[in-house]
């Protein structure tokens, strides 16, 4: 490929996306604003580049994929006049990975609009283990021409990828997916306890019901983790808690009844209080073992 892109962004998720993007030929420009991780990332990939601004890394770019914090961290790397759109020329595409807030993508689909840029919410599924290994899921939001324009680069680090509809489309795919996890990771929790105190072989239980209606990604990757009080494995209560509140605000706007998610929102808040924040989300089961 000898098409030039942007990344901004080389946290968990962005480091290995920009690699996949490099390592396929891309011609790829990283910003971090944390200058030694973009060092070390023109280490592991040194066909790569970097530059000391979203506005300078965009500059030579066709594509710019951003993947931060939150609606905050998008709009400090998008405006102002060291923002990407001061160095994005018309015709361009912006993609943003950040799991935001669906208003937050609409207005940025209107911005890119007003200069001639085109615009994607695409953010992601499947973790850091998904990042590194090129599996992750893109849900999309957008013009279908955008889409079709950029799916060779989503190739390079997902197993799935798909076009949602309008813009915040994918942001609103994403809440759905978050929902999901929250109900998904609390019943798991619950059901591990139980199988604990009614003395029963907890990986034995897992290995057989895991195979029945009860399967999900949840048990087979985590359960055996969570009953061994092991915590470490990506996506932290932190992050989590900041999704399931664009979850619970965006209910608010649309009508949406979620009794469940609010509860596993609330018991992510007692997990933060004991101190895991940092801990992935599997750590609900926690408060149980308490």
């Amino acid at each position: 490929m000898s098409m030039n892109v942007a990344f901004i962004g080389l946290g968990a998720m962005g480091y290995p996306m920009a690699g996949h993007l490099s390592q396929a030929g891309f011609n790829t420009t990283v910003y971090n604003r944390n200058s030694a991780k973009a060092n070390s990332w023109i280490s592991e990939f040194p066909a790569g580049s970097m530059e000391v601004s979203p506005k300078q890394a965009a500059k030579n770019a066709k594509v710019v994929l951003l993947c931060v914090g939150n609606d905050q961290d998008v709009r400090s790397v998008v405006y102002g006049e060291d923002g990407v759109f001061a160095g994005m020329s018309p015709g361009d595409i912006l993609i943003d990975h950040t799991t935001t807030s669906a208003e937050l993508a609409q207005e940025l689909f209107n911005a890119a609009k007003d200069l001639d840029i085109q615009f994607l919410d695409a953010p992601v599924s499947g973790g850091q283990a998904g990042a590194e290994n090129g599996k992750l899921t893109v849900m999309l939001g957008g013009e279908s021409d955008t889409y079709q324009a950029v799916i060779s680069l989503l190739d390079c680090y997902s197993q799935k990828h798909q076009l949602m509809g309008a813009s915040g489309s994918g942001q609103l795919t994403k809440m759905v997916n978050q929902i999901c996890i929250a109900g998904i990771v609390q019943g798991l929790s619950e059901a591990i306890h139980f199988a604990g105190k009614a003395g029963l072989d907890t990986n034995e239980v897992m290995s057989v019901i895991s195979k029945g209606a009860a399967q999900s990604w949840q048990m087979e990757n985590r359960s055996s983790t969570m009953a061994k009080g092991q915590f470490d494995f990506g996506f932290a209560v932190d992050w989590m808690r900041k999704d399931l509140g664009i979850v619970l605000d965006e209910a608010k706007n649309n009508g949406a009844n979620l009794p469940i998610t609010a509860l596993v929102d609330q018991f992510y808040g007692q997990v933060q209080s004991n101190g895991g924040g940092r801990s992935d989300t599997s750590s609900l089961i926690t408060l149980l073992n308490k």
